[in-house]
């Protein structure tokens, strides 16, 4: 009788859990996001990429990981703190970790943070024009 009840508890939680992630993607999927993958520590080569769905919420760049319970951003950038300094493609094993046909963008943060970005080659076209289009009066960093 206890292990039934221990089975049941246990189908119960994956259940609860599977609904809860598949309404969490469905969420960022829906508000406009598209596939991008991060890797906020490009400098040290142990820091692999992250893959997560990117979504333009005004003036800041939000990032959902994919395998998160998490509701908020696990990363967000704001458009007037954020700087394009080198663009490339995925090299070696890379492409196999980022979104297919990605080009990578290595960025700084207004803090002089590195941050590198791979997406697809819609995702990039959206996301340099999000980049350039800072309001009337504002200062405009350049995507490289």
């Amino acid at each position: 009788m206890d292990i039934v009840v221990v089975a049941i508890g246990v189908l119960v939680a994956f259940v609860v859990l599977a609904v809860w992630y598949g309404l969490r993607w469905m969420r960022m999927r829906r508000g406009g996001g598209v596939s991008v993958a991060l890797r906020w520590r490009p400098d040290n080569e142990r820091e692999g990429w992250h893959l997560g769905i990117g979504r333009y919420e005004g003036p800041e760049f939000a990032w959902y990981r994919v395998w998160s319970l998490r509701l908020a951003p696990d990363r967000i950038y704001h458009r007037d703190g954020l700087e394009i300094v080198d663009r490339r493609d995925p090299q070696g094993s890379e492409s196999y970790a980022v979104p297919a046909g990605s080009t990578v963008l290595r960025c700084e943060t207004e803090r002089g943070d590195p941050v590198e970005i791979a997406m697809g080659p819609g995702a990039l076209t959206g996301f340099l024009s999000w980049l350039e289009s800072a309001p009337p009066g504002r200062r405009i960093r350049r995507a490289g």
